[in-house]
This record gives structure tokens, sequence and C-alpha cells, in this order.
């Protein structure tokens, strides 16, 4: 499973981070789950999702959309986790 950081350098070298939805837990939104979008991403450093607003370290993202495809979600790993 690629890390966060190598999924979003990825996308931002072959594809277009304006397509990406990033979401990720923010204590004290409504259900403590906010999203950006790529257009906010500033920069990709190797803890921190840097944004317009603010710096995300990756142990919160939950979730990424590149358009309509989820291509990482963190409750999926852990689901398929309790299977084994």
């Amino acid at each position: 499973m690629p890390h966060i950081r190598e999924i979003l350098n990825e996308i931002k070298w072959t594809k277009d981070l304006r397509d990406v939805t990033v979401w990720y837990i923010h204590r004290g939104a409504l259900r403590n789950m906010k999203c950006i979008s790529g257009v906010e991403i500033t920069g990709i450093g190797k803890s921190f999702l840097e944004t317009t607003s603010a710096s995300i370290p990756y142990h919160r993202i939950v979730k990424i959309m590149y358009g309509n495809n989820i291509v990482f979600n963190r409750f999926k790993l852990h689901q398929k986790d309790k299977q084994l």
C-alpha cells in the first residue's frame, strides 16, 4: 500500500491535483471531518499536506478521491485488516 505522500505526488506529477478531494479528521467540524479541494494544496511535505489555510498531518487523512474514483480510503483498509 503506497503512502499518502506517494499517492499525492504521483497525481501531482502525472495527472492534475485540481481534480483531487482530500477528506481528513478535523476536530470540531461537523462529524469531525472536513474536505479540501486539490486547488488548496500548496505543498506535499514529508509528514504534512500543506494547504492555503493549514498543515494537515498525513495520519489525519482518511480518504483521497481523484475525480469520482477513491484512490485512498483508510476505513476500507481497517475493515480488511479485521477480516484477517
